[in-house]
């Protein structure tokens, strides 16, 4: 190699899905510390490392990228992937329980971009991913402990616990005033008693 090779090396051009991904994780992160309106397509780029355009190219605009960061971060590529649970009901609960936050805690900061887009209440397309993704993991759990996936009483039961389940994971893993296994703990009792006490009464 010649000494004008090696002073001006070889840019290589990255594989698309490398650069899409790369838009996603740092929108995710910045999604993450500040909210929507306060982050910028063009900081997105930066962060990223890659130029503006194509941001545009590959989601559109801002929001475009924003929607596919929510439904990434909300849609669970773990559930359809999770293996149902055999044995007693408590420890097919105490399953779906762990796959519950083990799925939802993921070391990015996915959940806390989808923390933050719960507050868009009026935003349809951020509420039908949303409300997709709670559905699915209310079949999901619904598997898992034996109950009627396709019961819409049921689901709907189910999707209400989703609430507590959330609120219990902020207060472990954003306010701290829960611990994991105290988390565990709530959420476990709670499901156990819907699944015997209140699904059979719906």
């Amino acid at each position: 190699m010649g000494p004008a090779a090696a002073e001006h090396p070889v840019r290589r051009r990255l594989d698309p899905d490398v650069r899409r991904e790369q838009l996603l994780v740092a929108a995710e992160r910045l999604f993450a510390e500040r909210p929507y309106s306060a982050v910028s397509a063009t900081e997105i780029a930066r962060a990223a490392g890659v130029a503006r355009g194509l941001l545009n190219h590959y989601f559109g605009d801002k929001r475009g990228l924003y929607l596919e960061v929510v439904r990434r971060a909300a849609l669970l590529p773990e559930i359809a992937d999770t293996p149902l649970p055999s044995g007693p009901l408590d420890t097919r609960v105490d399953v779906a329980v762990h796959w519950f936050l083990e799925s939802i805690t993921p070391q990015r900061a996915s959940y806390l971009t989808v923390r933050a887009a719960e507050g868009v209440g009026e935003d349809a397309e951020v509420r039908a991913i949303l409300d997709e993704a709670h559905d699915l993991a209310a079949r999901r759990v619904l598997e898992m402990v034996g109950g009627g996936v396709d019961d819409p009483a049921q689901r709907a039961a189910v999707r209400a616990y989703g609430e507590l389940a959330r609120g219990a994971l902020r207060e472990f893993s954003r306010e701290g005033a829960l611990s994991r296994e105290q988390a565990h703990l709530l959420l476990r009792e709670a499901l156990l008693a819907i699944v015997q006490q209140v699904l059979p009464r719906l």
